[in-house]
């Protein structure tokens, strides 16, 4: 009577509407628009993954944006000083 068989599933012979016929990569592949820009994306182990990020982070073309970033956060860190009405005097004789 088949108590113990599992049911199989159906299959189809399913092509999705925007697949192209050449077979060029995996249609079922979800892949981030940026994916391929950068260097800690992919299949590496934790130590690779941070040492792609630490060479990203020295890189002589983002220093310019690492120092604004820098400004914009000691800037916000001084508002929340003055906010919490923090006496910046102990810091100067």
């Amino acid at each position: 009577m088949g108590i113990f068989k599992t049911r199989q599933n159906k299959k189809y012979n399913y092509t999705p509407r925007y697949f192209d016929d050449k077979g060029e990569g995996n249609p079922y592949e979800i892949k981030h628009k940026f994916d391929e820009y950068r260097t800690t994306v992919g299949k590496h182990g934790l130590k690779g993954k941070i040492n792609n990020a630490l060479a990203d982070l020295k890189g002589e073309k983002d220093k310019e944006a690492n120092r604004r970033i820098f400004i914009i956060i000691a800037i916000l860190v001084l508002i929340f000083l003055f906010i919490i009405d923090f006496d910046l005097s102990i810091f100067f004789s």
